[in-house]
C-alpha cells in the first residue's frame, strides 16, 4: 500500500491504494476502507471516507469530506465528488462526472458519459448532479445531463435532458413536475 494516509484511519486487509502509476494517493483523516476496494494512484480524498465491500475508484479523482461509497460502486477516472455525498450499493459513475455537495445516489444508479457506444467516436462527458440533488434508485443519467440544483430523480427514471433546479424527473424517459412540497429543501446527509 502506497498512500498518504490520514489519522485514526481503518483499511482492512484485501484492499489496494495507490494501483498504477501516477502521484501518491492523499486519503484523509478517519477513513474507514473495507475489503476488495481498489484505489488507483492520482486520487485525493477527504476525511471521514467510507467505503463498503469491492469498491473501485480510478485514477484523476477528487472525493471530499464525509462521502459513502457503497458495496460494488465503481467511480472511473477524471470525476470529482464534493462533501457530504452519500452513494448506495451497485452505482456506477464514468469519467468525467461532476458531483456537487449534499448529494444522495440510491442504489443501482447508472450513470453513462459516451452517446454513442462503439458507434462512433465522441466526446465523453458524464452527468453533472448539483448540490443537494437527490437520485433515486435504479435510475439511468445518460451523458452529459445536468441534475439541478436540490432537484430530485424518481426511482427508476431515465433522465434524457437536464432536470431544472428544485423539480422533480418522474419516468422513462423522464418527465418534469414541479417538487412536492415534501421533497422540498436540501438533504440532510446521515451517517
Amino acid at each position: 500500500m502506497s498512500a498518504e494516509l490520514g489519522v485514526e484511519s481503518t483499511i482492512d486487509d484485501g484492499v489496494t491504494i495507490g494501483y498504477g502509476d501516477g502521484k501518491t494517493p492523499v486519503i484523509g483523516d478517519r477513513a474507514r476502507i473495507r475489503a476488495g476496494t481498489i484505489i488507483y494512484a492520482d486520487v485525493t480524498i477527504g476525511d471521514d471516507f467510507i467505503t463498503g465491500h469491492n469498491v473501485l475508484v480510478r485514477e484523476q479523482t477528487t472525493i471530499g469530506d464525509e462521502v459513502l461509497l457503497g458495496t460494488d460502486t465503481v467511480v472511473d477516472g477524471t470525476t470529482s465528488i464534493g462533501s457530504r455525498v452519500s452513494i448506495q450499493t451497485n452505482v456506477y459513475i464514468p469519467t468525467n462526472t461532476h458531483i456537487g455537495d449534499d448529494v444522495f445516489v440510491g442504489p443501482g444508479v447508472v450513470m453513462t458519459n459516451d452517446p454513442y457506444p462503439v458507434r462512433t467516436e465522441a466526446e465523453l462527458v458524464g452527468p453533472t448532479i448539483e448540490n443537494h440533488a437527490s437520485i433515486g434508485a435504479n435510475s439511468t443519467l445518460l451523458p452529459g445531463v445536468t441534475i439541478g440544483e436540490g432537484a430530485f430523480v424518481a426511482a427508476g427514471a431515465v433522465v434524457v435532458d437536464d432536470v431544472p433546479p428544485r423539480t422533480l424527473a418522474v419516468g422513462a424517459p423522464a418527465v418534469h413536475r414541479e417538487l412536492p412540497a415534501q421533497l422540498q429543501g436540501g438533504n440532510a446527509i446521515r451517517r
